[in-house]
């Protein structure tokens, strides 16, 4: 079995990783994504986030939704509204648009807060949200803390 990898390690600036891992997400009652077409986010302290191609997603459930953020990476991220019937979920799914130049495989591509969602799977694998709200970072077991955001690491907050 392969160790886990210590995000202690990972990089500042982040990297990005493509995965062929099965990556499935849940959300309001459906199947929202399922790729293994995914890039991660590998940056020093945070479990991985999950970028997934427009063309896994049920784009057709989205509405561009309200606010923007600024990433000293990525660029500017803007935020998605999920729509399910009568049913809505705002700013839990975000993508860069026009990302800066070493990010440009993310333009368009989307990422999920976990703890927003039904459900996110990793090759079969519950993910545990990344602690503090903020962060949009997907925790299996290939990954070992500490983690950014984490209560018991005041440090990293």
């Amino acid at each position: 079995m392969t160790p886990p990898e210590a995000v202690a390690d990972y990089p500042r600036p982040p990297r990005l990783d493509p995965s062929d891992e099965h990556v499935r997400i849940e959300a309001l009652g459906i199947v929202l994504a399922e790729s293994r077409r995914a890039l991660r986010v590998l940056e020093t302290f945070h479990p991985p986030t999950y970028y997934l191609p427009p063309e896994d997603v049920r784009t057709d459930l989205l509405q561009v939704g309200a606010g923007r953020s600024f990433c000293e990476w990525k660029g500017v991220a803007c935020y998605w509204t999920l729509q399910v019937g009568d049913r809505r979920l705002n700013g839990a799914i975000w993508s860069y648009p026009t990302p800066t130049p070493a990010f440009a495989a993310l333009a368009g591509w989307l990422a999920f807060y976990p703890a927003a969602m039904d459900g996110c799977w990793v090759n079969g694998e519950a993910v545990v949200p990344q602690p503090g709200g903020f962060y949009g970072g997907w925790i299996t077991s290939r990954v070992q803390g500490p983690f950014k955001g984490d209560p018991q690491c005041p440090w990293l907050i």
